[in-house]
């Protein structure tokens, strides 16, 4: 398995350093003992109740486009301390990555009080998830009782011979898209309405969609 391993101290004191290179030797040992592979080793000072740390967002991004599937810590206070820690476990278990602690010697083991802080939110996020699906719902039969609409017209290469053109409802991804939301997020959600379109086919739409507002952008100006 592809894995980060992640040390942290809180301070840039000489004897914090020290343990900072103490955890990074510990940690390369037993990765190499569980037959990871450790495709970044990201190291920092700096205090665990605050989110706003550069290699934090570091390991995020590594973990999206290496797919990296586990972090390495020595104990779960080098993620973070307080809501800081509960707010990072919980972005990584939303990207299916593991976390190894050292201190348990193998996947991290939380507190009662923890688990059941981080179910709530998982729970309050389907939530919002299930009301923006219906908001999504109500405006897609809105436009058809309005306007017609009729997603079957986008299918241009019906009847043309090879693969028809996926049916893909572009005013919806588009205005998911403006919330934010991720081509995965987006495709999950328009799978809850019948739309088995992948992540990649969502992006490939999204992309000739902006391509074509700039071009029609470039044609208006004098």
């Amino acid at each position: 398995m592809k894995a980060v391993i992640y040390t942290r101290v809180s301070t840039k004191r000489e004897e914090q350093e020290s343990s900072l290179e103490r955890q990074k030797e510990t940690l390369l040992s037993w990765a190499k003992e569980l037959k990871f592979d450790v495709v970044q080793v990201i190291s920092e000072q700096h205090s665990g109740y605050d989110l706003a740390r550069e290699g934090l967002f570091q390991m995020l991004d590594i973990i999206k486009k290496e797919k990296v599937e586990v972090i390495v810590v020595q104990d779960d206070t080098r993620l973070g301390r307080g809501e800081a820690k509960l707010a990072v476990i919980h972005q990584l278990d939303r990207m299916s990555c593991q976390i190894y602690s050292k201190q348990h010697s193998g996947p991290l083991e939380l507190e009662a009080g923890e688990s059941t802080v981080l179910h709530i939110i998982a729970k309050v996020e389907e939530l919002q998830r299930k009301m923006m699906n219906q908001k999504i719902s109500w405006g897609m039969q809105r436009a058809i009782r309005e306007k017609g609409y009729d997603p079957s017209k986008n299918l241009k290469n019906r009847g043309l011979g090879g693969r028809d053109r996926k049916e893909v409802p572009i005013e919806q991804i588009i205005s998911l898209k403006k919330k934010n939301l991720t081509f995965e997020e987006i495709a999950a959600t328009l799978k809850g309405f019948g739309y088995d379109i992948s992540r990649a086919t969502i992006h490939r739409r999204y992309k000739e969609w902006e391509k074509g507002l700039a071009k029609s952008e470039m044609e208006d100006q004098p």
